[in-house]
């Protein structure tokens, strides 16, 4: 006998020594988590982040060493009519002494009328780093409510960067920690359902949250190399919990089915370790590699976002390759306990003839068409799924902006009262500015005109109070310009003006100045010039990942063909779940089902996340449907009955795994976040067609149209030989003469 693979050798080890392996794996998550937690987190700075000219145009800004004091403002407008000025001039004189009085507060400035009369606004700066200003603000909040209170025929309310921070925080924040916390109560529910049993429900789960925990502490060390950025953990249990709970669901799946047919736990679980655990490492290769491609990006977002994707993948298949069998050899048959009474009986793992996995009857009903008549079932699947795919070829790519966050808060209400009144306090350009310091007041001076002329055009809103916004650095090397639009940053108008800045008004006013450096940011660039920068990667990124996975899957299943028509069918799924956003999410029709307001557009950073999420999660079905379908091809079955075979004894593990995804990715679609619901949804909806269609369906017909042209392959492909599995596999009764 040769030498068994690796996995299999992991997995008799940790069968053998279970309470080593299990101590092992404490240890390293133990050693992960803290070590993680004492090393610190690096975040990502602006240098870091810097994409296009807008990112050229932070570079210039902090370059200046600006310090940026938190601000805060004062509302006061009328609750109905005209703004009766003697008694809004009475509230901003109370609001000024008694937020003087209050600590936090730096200094509290003149009121500002509005240009038409029907606000006044009183500026305030706080003191402190401004980064923990909104951990401070209540106190300026109670002050104004007080002073509300005092006045109540007007509307006063407080509006700024710390209160808004403060007031999405206290709202999206728990929207998120309610999300994370669903999730694990609704997985253990499915898997309950799934196994009929508490234990063989709670093993998953235990594995996934352990891999969770060792690739946070992981993430926190490599984040000294690669610096990490807000999303990392969320994007870290999100996708830590789906592998997790695959791996170890095809694991322990595969060892139930083994001990059903009779096997002792140690030979079950060779067995799985040989089968289902082969193809763990494959999956979760392919994810690997799925997620590597987001380096080719070349952005500070993504490249940590995968490298927290591939650490927590990577701990889930090294523990369902040690700690898991581990787990199943000392707990044998108490895995299948406490059995939920009507559920094990539906779900407990039974024998047909020749001691084969006795298989349900839905299955077998579903693939029928695709056998009896692969090319006519072929050509109507694939078609239907290319209709719903056409959409995404009219894609618009979008940053959200403030005016999608939802107005459920005070806050934001406030904010969009202050912008109509103010609109210089809406959406705004930076022009940043770097010149030797002897050309200081040449800089200052264009500036000064450039913001006359932006004035005077309509896509810009005149500055409020005592003229243009200019910043000059303490060595006068940096300028800085804000120019306001009165459009929202999302808007075709919005664009324009940024265009104009660039192509026309900023060259204008500062050609001629020796030694001038400038640039144009601000949220409208950064919506421009991020969507630009991922149609650029998007290409490569999806070239790396096809080619690698393509070889790979040859590799793996020695067969060109198999690995050619996972690519196209993973290339299909994604593409569905392109068009389903496009019809959701950039059109009106689902707004009042789903809860969101359309924004027209899909968030510029989700294709390129979600394609390499979706290609790899899919590959995680993929691979175990087509391990099933060889295993029948290599003990002799015909290919028809090898497909009826891999498919309908793998339906219900790929079903059970597709129902946690869809379940814990629908969670995350009910936040308030339009780019969280665009991501849940599109993941949900994603997966749940690759479960169903492109492998009940779409699969078995291009399968069964190939024949035995699935396993082609040049003749290095075919040098090594595989042996068969110990209990070769019977074909479906059902299916038997139906082709």
């Amino acid at each position: 006998m040769g030498r068994r693979p690796v996995t299999v050798r992991l997995a008799r080890w940790s069968a053998e020594h279970p309470w080593r392996a299990i101590a092992l794996w404490v240890v390293f998550v133990a050693v992960c988590f803290v070590g993680g937690n004492a090393a610190g987190l690096k975040e990502a700075t602006a240098a870091d982040q810097a994409t296009g000219e807008f990112g050229r145009a932070e570079l210039i800004v902090d370059s200046g060493g600006f310090h940026e004091p938190a601000t805060e403002n004062v509302l006061i407008t009328s609750r109905s009519g005209a703004l009766d000025q003697t008694a809004a001039k009475a509230a901003a004189d109370d609001a000024a002494a008694r937020l003087r009085q209050v600590e936090g507060v730096a200094s509290v400035g003149t009121p500002l009328p509005s240009r038409n009369g029907d606000a006044l606004l009183l500026p305030i700066i706080m003191s402190g780093d401004p980064e923990t200003a909104s951990d401070r603000v209540q106190p300026l909040r109670d002050a104004t409510a007080k002073v509300q209170e005092a006045h109540p025929a007007l509307r006063i309310e407080e509006v700024g960067g710390p209160s808004i921070n403060k007031a999405l925080d206290d709202t999206l924040g728990k929207d998120f920690k309610r999300a994370e916390l669903l999730s694990l109560p609704v997985t253990l529910a499915i898997l309950i359902i799934a196994f009929g049993a508490l234990i063989a429900a709670g093993v998953p789960v235990l594995l996934a949250l352990s891999s969770v925990a060792a690739a946070m502490g992981l993430s926190t060390l490599a984040s000294h190399l690669v610096p990490a950025n807000d999303t990392t953990a969320s994007v870290i249990l999100l996708i830590g919990m789906a592998v997790g709970v695959d791996y170890s669901l095809f694991y322990v799946r595969r060892e139930r089915e083994e001990r059903a047919k009779g096997r002792s736990g140690l030979d079950a679980v060779e067995i799985a370790a040989e089968t289902s655990g082969h193809a763990v490492v494959v999956s979760g290769t392919a994810v690997i590699i799925s997620m590597a491609g987001l380096l080719l990006a070349q952005d500070a977002i993504f490249s940590s976002l995968a490298v927290g994707s591939i650490l927590v993948v990577a701990v889930a298949v090294l523990g369902s390759l040690t700690v898991l069998p581990a787990l199943l050899a000392k707990l044998g048959r108490w895995v299948d306990r406490p059995r939920v009474p009507l559920l094990w009986r539906l779900t407990a793992p039974r024998t047909g003839r020749h001691g084969q996995p006795a298989r349900p009857r839905f299955w077998p009903a579903v693939l029928k068409p695709a056998l009896r008549a692969p090319r006519i079932t072929l050509i109507v699947s694939v078609g239907l799924l290319l209709a719903l795919a056409a959409p995404a070829l009219s894609m618009k790519l979008k940053f959200p902006g403030m005016e999608d966050v939802p107005r459920s808060t005070p806050a934001m209400q406030a904010y969009d009262r202050l912008t109509a009144a103010f609109p210089s306090n809406g959406t705004s350009h930076s022009v940043a500015v770097r010149a030797p310091a002897e050309q200081a007041d040449r800089v200052h001076a264009a500036l000064t005109d450039l913001a006359g002329r932006a004035a005077a055009d309509p896509l810009f809103a005149p500055a409020e109070g005592d003229g243009p916004k200019i910043k000059v650095s303490a060595d006068r090397r940096v300028s800085v310009l804000e120019v306001a639009t009165p459009y929202a940053s999302r808007t075709d108008e919005a664009t324009r003006s940024l265009h104009e800045l660039r192509e026309d008004l900023v060259p204008a006013a500062l050609r001629g100045i020796p030694g001038i450096e400038y640039a144009v940011g601000g949220a409208v660039a950064a919506n421009e010039d991020y969507a630009q920068h991922i149609r650029e990667k998007l290409p490569l990124v999806v070239a790396f990942v096809l080619a690698l996975t393509f070889l790979v899957m040859a590799w793996t299943f020695r067969s060109v063909v198999v690995a050619l028509t996972s690519i196209l069918l993973n290339m299909l799924s994604a593409g569905a779940a392109y068009g389903l956003l496009v019809l959701v999410f950039q059109s009106d029709w689902a707004e009042g089902l789903l809860g969101f307001t359309s924004m027209d557009a899909i968030v510029t950073w989700l294709p390129l996340f979600l394609f390499v999420v979706l290609f790899g999660l899919s590959m995680d079905y993929h691979v175990f449907v087509v391990s099933r379908i060889r295993e029948g091809v290599r003990s002799g079955l015909p290919n028809r009955d090898a497909v009826a075979y891999g498919i309908t004894t793998s339906a219900g593990v790929v079903t059970s795994a597709a129902i946690v995804m869809v379940g814990v990715f629908s969670i995350f679609a009910t936040l308030s976040t339009i780019d969280f619901k665009q991501l849940g949804i599109g993941l949900a909806a994603a997966i749940l067609l690759d479960a169903t269609i492109i492998r009940a369906v779409v699969l078995p017909s291009v399968m069964a149209l190939l024949g035995d042209a699935n396993w082609w392959a040049p003749r290095f492909l075919r040098a090594r030989s595989a042996t068969p599995p110990a209990d070769p596999p019977t074909p479906t009764p059902e299916l038997v003469g139906a082709h």
